[in-house]
């Protein structure tokens, strides 16, 4: 099972990025998907999770209204584009994948990618 994120770079304050995630698991479409981040000293914190189907998405108040998450199972693939981007967004971020949908603790998540670097300057 892989999960790899790409997409991250350096942007300025208010601009925008999107992520991705490529699984090459069997059957993606039946596992939920989340995305964490991680800054420098701090801990690894949830940011936005969607259901198997999509049709369901679950964010953290930090990032509601700037950040949404999508997936296309016929690509194995969910992104996460992020709008209005500020400096306290810069981390590393991660995607992984968890049977169960909802999920906002990372020790919940049993398959994660490498993950990706995003920067936003002030």
């Amino acid at each position: 099972v892989q999960l790899q994120a790409s997409g991250g770079g350096l942007v300025q304050a208010g601009g925008s990025l999107r992520l991705s995630c490529a699984a090459s698991m069997r059957n993606f479409e039946r596992y939920a998907v989340g995305w964490f981040r991680q800054a420098p000293g701090k801990e690894r914190e949830f940011v936005a999770a969607t259901s198997w189907s999509g049709d369901a998405t679950k964010y953290a108040d930090s990032v509601k209204g700037r950040f949404t998450i999508s997936r296309d199972n016929a690509k194995n693939t969910v992104y996460l584009q992020m709008n209005s981007l500020r400096p306290e967004d810069t981390a590393v971020y991660y995607c992984a994948a968890d049977f169960y949908y909802g999920r906002s603790k990372s020790e919940d998540y049993d398959y994660w990618g490498q993950g990706t670097q995003v920067t936003v300057s002030s």
